[in-house]
């Protein structure tokens, strides 16, 4: 993909011009939970589980591994060169002009339509709280709601984030306190439910390897929307220092709720009760008495999704703001407010989400699973980039004797390693027909911006570079 480093515009490699640093290492390990945890876990996990059965915990704990691994990576790379474009300027650091600009539209791409998707999904559920008031109106509102948000200045977007996230977190631990109660017998008038649902029903693994392979595809999934840490950390007060504990916390967090949560719900249901697909976390709930349960997932579910979208908010018009600043998107993209907020790459982020309104509105019924279809497996292409990206860029720093602040233990050999079991899901994911046309899709669309990268060549402001 590279077109050779000496035709590069520069890359910013610090808090960029127009940015202000205003987010604090919590906000930032907040908004990396805000942006993993969300429907993918609440919601999804339910039909993972009804593939592989209790061995959808091997499913997560492979996921979770690639997700440490390319989150290692990616803290090493901000260590040394923050920048509001992360991913997509490391690549093109390391690949070159085309390879950046791919990866960085690409994500931008994804998100658009993931905050289209979640501002449509959250619109569904209230819309049956309010039969006097249709879903697109719901939309409607949180997206301008949001689009508010993270127009007032970053400080108060973290503030924001931060809340929604504690919410979310304090939920799961509430579950996963309830769960292992579940199961010790400790809860009054429940019998304890041990951990023979583990075994029972066919076995751990009632479906093989084909079951946890099968799983994995929807797994793997769930756990993007950590990688937007490796962008807010350009807007903290000290990125060097903070990604390091903030890529910690995040993942050892996300591993114990993710990992934590399905082991209760596939300990204390079978793994085949068919009210498991339909929502898993209710349906544990429910088994143990639990009242209001229905309202309550309801309510986790629209704060996840909500929570989520605010992050990708974020996320996306600091990504819009770096293409600017490099020369891979209109110069536009790079005004910011007095209080550092790119409020063009904001509103440009948010515009398919008013077009998702109207969509709403004329099709009801088929936009939500439309948009889901057409976000497809940007994400593996994203992470496979990134692993790339710091093999290169590591190998030359050691050739060159460079000082890093952070560097990715097991070096080369996990980096390698991530590599491999990147392109064992690539290659998985073509065995089902499905992922295989979300794959082709999405390959396809890699390509595309790469011809388009090549053919739009142009000088780029000059940013300001700090290595």
């Amino acid at each position: 993909m590279s077109d050779g480093r000496a035709t590069e515009p520069p890359v910013t490699t610090t808090t960029t011009q127009g940015l202000q640093p205003g987010l604090t290492r919590r906000q930032i390990s907040m908004m990396g939970l805000g942006g993993a945890i969300g429907a993918g876990l609440f919601v999804g996990s339910g039909q993972a589980i009804s593939i592989a059965g209790p061995a959808v915990l091997v499913s997560y704990l492979v996921a979770g591994g690639i997700v440490v691994l390319v989150m290692a990576m990616l803290a090493e790379m901000v260590a040394a060169r923050p920048s509001s474009g992360a991913f997509s300027s490391y690549a093109q650091k390391a690949m070159g002009r085309s390879a950046g600009s791919a990866v960085g539209w690409l994500y931008w791409i994804q998100l658009v339509v993931v905050i289209a998707a979640e501002a449509t999904g959250a619109g569904a559920i209230v819309a049956n709280w309010t039969p006097g008031m249709p879903g697109w109106v719901w939309v409607l509102i949180f997206v301008v709601a949001l689009t508010a948000v993270n127009l007032f200045g970053v400080s108060n977007y973290g503030r924001f984030e931060f809340w929604f996230a504690a919410i979310k977190v304090v939920a799961i631990i509430a579950f996963l306190i309830v769960g292992v109660c579940a199961i010790l017998g400790l809860i009054p008038g429940v019998a304890a439910t041990g951990i023979s649902n583990l075994v029972d029903n066919g076995g751990f693994a009632p479906n093989g390897i084909t079951g946890i392979a099968g799983a994995l595809l929807i797994v793997v999934f769930a756990f993007g929307g950590t990688e937007v840490v490796a962008i807010a950390a350009a807007e903290s007060d000290d990125p060097a220092r903070n990604i390091r504990r903030i890529v910690k916390e995040v993942l050892v967090r996300i591993l114990v709720f993710y990992v934590g949560s399905i082991f209760v719900i596939v300990t204390v249901l079978p793994w085949n009760d068919p009210a498991i697909k339909d929502g898993p976390f209710s349906a544990v709930l429910e088994t143990l008495n639990v009242p209001g349960v229905g309202l309550v997932m309801d309510l986790i579910v629209i704060i996840a999704l909500l929570s989520a979208m605010n992050a990708n908010i974020y996320g996306a018009s600091r990504m819009a703001y770096s293409l600017g600043e490099r020369g891979l998107a209109p110069l536009a993209a790079t005004r910011a407010s007095a209080k550092g907020v790119p409020f063009v790459a904001v509103l440009a982020s948010v515009a398919f989400g008013f077009v998702t309104v109207g969509l709403n509105w004329a099709f009801p019924d088929v936009i939500l699973p439309a948009l889901l279809n057409v976000v497809g497996s940007t994400l593996l292409v994203i992470w496979t980039a990134t692993a790339v990206s710091q093999i290169i860029l590591r190998r030359r720093a050691d050739r060159a004797h460079e000082q890093m602040p952070m560097r990715m233990w097991g070096f080369p050999w996990l980096s390698w390693l991530c590599v491999v079991l990147l392109v064992a899901v690539f290659a998985l994911a073509m065995t089902d027909q499905t992922a295989r046309t979300q794959l082709l899709l999405t390959l396809g669309l890699t390509a595309a911006l790469v011809l388009i990268a090549r053919a739009t060549r142009r000088t780029a402001r000059p940013g300001i570079v700090r290595e």
